[in-house]
């Protein structure tokens, strides 16, 4: 019987059989990536995408920003923070924000998504990663987005302690067959962000930020120019490559990443991850209400925070 593991426990346990863990400070098997924020040249603009192409609905949109979720909840996935005229991401691009990815809770919701992306005649790309089916779309800021669903974790391969992953040809027509005929509501319960895949300078410079000093384990390492990153076993919270080597970050007056935020299960938690970056080396942000923020290598800002309590706990 294959183990699909759920429960923190089974995470921890799943996480000790592979990947390469950290020297030092090594993130929880709970740690989960809360919303991304986004600078972008006109707010109306994508909300219209992001709420027509995308499925997201608009929680709140006030003083050039708003904040955006799935159909019927109220967690918040993605911020667009306005700055009008902002130029638009240069192409092939800058190093940050390679894409952020909406993990979808299954197979049927990524079909019915993709049938949606049909009917409206919009361009998209897909692939198939063996651990997940992927569908890639550009916001109107030239900003990346992946919209994904996990294959059970029991079906995942590995070689020695590394997940097998690659990039093939998504096999659409039975992924939208997956999607039962029913039609495309919006993002459904249970989506979040999934990870998060930057362009970075070099590879060593990021493992050195992003394992050896913020705690995620190395879990794919053999993928060409790549180096991915997770906690609990899972194939990635984090990619990064150097498909873009060479390139300048993204500039202040441009579309581009402002901040992706990642949620510990507690401030103790937190405490640690901001004193293994100090001790690393590296600048951190502190804020009395535990928030911490800190810059990669190249300026990317990454915002570590306690999970927030659930209404009605």
């Amino acid at each position: 019987m294959q183990r699909n593991p759920s429960t923190p426990a089974d995470l921890a346990a799943d996480a000790e059989q592979h990947g390469i863990k950290p020297p030092g400070y090594r993130l929880p098997a709970a740690t989960r990536l809360g919303p991304v924020r986004l600078q972008v040249a006109d707010l109306a603009r994508s909300l219209a995408y992001y709420e027509r192409v995308i499925g997201l609905r608009t929680f709140r949109n006030r003083d050039s920003v708003a904040v955006l979720g799935a159909t019927a909840e109220d967690q918040p996935i993605l911020e667009l923070h306005e700055l009008p005229g902002a130029r638009p991401a240069p192409r092939p691009g800058r190093l940050g924000l390679y894409h952020f990815a909406i993990l979808l809770p299954d197979r049927a919701s990524l079909g019915r998504f993709a049938g949606h992306l049909a009917q409206i005649g919009a361009v998209a790309g897909s692939s198939d990663h063996l651990v997940s089916e992927a569908i890639y779309l550009k916001d109107p800021d030239g900003l990346g987005i992946e919209v994904y669903a996990d294959r059970p974790r029991g079906e995942w391969r590995y070689e020695g302690r590394q997940i097998a992953m690659t990039t093939m040809p998504l096999d659409l027509p039975d992924l939208v067959r997956a999607g039962g005929g029913e039609p495309w509501n919006g993002m459904p319960n249970g989506t979040v962000i999934g990870h998060v895949h930057l362009h970075v300078g070099d590879l060593r410079t990021a493992e050195a930020f992003y394992h050896d000093a913020l705690g995620l384990d190395k879990v794919v390492w053999g993928y060409p120019g790549a180096l991915f990153l997770a906690a609990g076993g899972y194939h990635h919270h984090l990619g990064t490559n150097t498909w873009l080597a060479g390139a300048a970050p993204a500039l202040d007056d441009e579309a581009r990443l402002l901040e992706w935020e990642m949620l510990l299960p507690d401030a103790v938690e937190v405490s640690h991850v901001a004193n293994s970056l100090e001790q690393a080396g590296y600048t951190v942000e502190r804020s009395s209400a535990g928030t911490i923020v800190v810059r990669d290598p190249w300026g990317t800002a990454l915002r570590v925070i306690r999970e927030p309590a659930h209404k009605g706990a």
